[in-house]
């Protein structure tokens, strides 16, 4: 699975940071960044709960 962000409808409201700190990051001028973009297993369902849990409906999870 690929994690995704679409950095048009992003506003870096930094939920999914809080969520998933080791795959989300904001960088100095508040872009969303996805530091670990095909998270382990172990991480997927704390992923998905960050995936639907944006108020913007900016991130995705994709099968590869």
């Amino acid at each position: 699975m690929k994690v995704r962000v679409d950095e048009l409808v992003c506003e870096a409201n930094a939920v999914c940071t809080g969520l998933a700190p080791e795959v989300f990051e904001l960088d100095d001028d508040d872009r969303l960044l996805v530091v670990l973009p095909e998270p382990p297993a172990e991480m997927l369902d704390r992923v998905r709960h960050a995936v639907r849990s944006c108020p913007k409906a900016a991130l995705s999870l994709e099968d590869e």
